[in-house]
């Protein structure tokens, strides 16, 4: 059963995480922004975040139009891929938000598997049988051959929705919003953001990480988690709580120079 959503808002003279220093004095040049980190699969967390961002936001909206801003790693891993694709594009119509879907380098894996399923084959053994599995694709085996993997691909192309496919083709690499950049994985650090590479964006795990920044913007992101806390530091803000394995879907509001920490969280049976 899932509970209902914990809003825990931040002062900047406290660290409730214990995760590092917290973002200060950031602007959203006046747009309401949500950041919602990795889903992987979990759509029955995904619908009860949702609820909770609608509440939230018809208090706060004042004629704006909120920006939601998704982090990437839809699928994998969480047994309702299809379900959290589905409900990203039904999001994504809505004329009364506007939506940035971001890529992750789940998302990319399962596009490298439907373009060439050999040279990427290593995908199902990080998220990707699961994926194969919701879509109701039985998954290659260890021992599977060029053959078996080629036999995946297209019965996962048969089964999966045309809309899934171009959305996966149409995601974004970064969204930038006043003093914040949303990436999935994070930046190059020295690097500018206009000149980010898109393996660095989907992949960076730690430099990026270690590094001590300032980058040009604070970065959001999701990628790697450490427990069911959001990791809050000067420079970066990482919102991946590990969805998939904690239950719990973390998510960020960014209004003025505000901040608060939403939190999905599934009970124990």
């Amino acid at each position: 059963m899932l509970s209902s959503l914990d809003v825990k808002p931040l002062d900047y003279t406290a660290n409730p995480f214990g995760q590092g220093e917290q973002p200060t004095g950031r602007q959203v040049d006046g747009e309401l922004v949500y950041a919602v980190g990795d889903i992987h699969g979990r759509y029955d967390l995904l619908k009860v975040m949702l609820a909770q961002l609608a509440r939230d936001y018809a208090q706060r909206t004042a004629g704006r139009r909120p920006v939601l801003v998704f982090l990437g790693d839809y699928v994998d891993r969480g047994p309702q891929s299809p379900e959290v694709l589905d409900a990203l594009i039904w999001l994504a119509r809505r004329p009364d938000l506007e939506v940035r879907l971001l890529k992750g380098n789940h998302e990319q894996a399962m596009l490298d598997f439907i373009d060439d399923p050999v040279r990427a084959a290593p995908w199902l053994g990080f998220g990707g049988a699961q994926t194969l599995t919701a879509y109701g694709v039985e998954p290659p085996g260890e021992e599977s051959g060029p053959q078996d993997l080629r036999q995946a691909r297209d019965a996962l192309l048969d089964r999966m929705p045309a809309a899934h496919l171009r959305r996966l083709q149409t995601l974004e690499l970064m969204v930038a919003v006043g003093d914040y950049a949303f990436v999935h994985a994070g930046v190059r650090p020295g690097a500018a953001l206009a000149a980010q590479d898109e393996r660095d964006l989907l992949w960076i795990r730690r430099s990026f990480l270690e590094s001590e920044g300032p980058h040009e913007k604070v970065i959001v992101h999701g990628h790697t988690w450490i427990d069911e806390k959001p990791q809050m530091h000067g420079h970066r803000l990482g919102l991946d709580t590990g969805a998939y394995a904690t239950g719990v879907l973390t998510a960020v509001r960014l209004e003025d120079n505000r901040m608060a920490i939403l939190q999905a969280r599934a009970e124990a049976a």
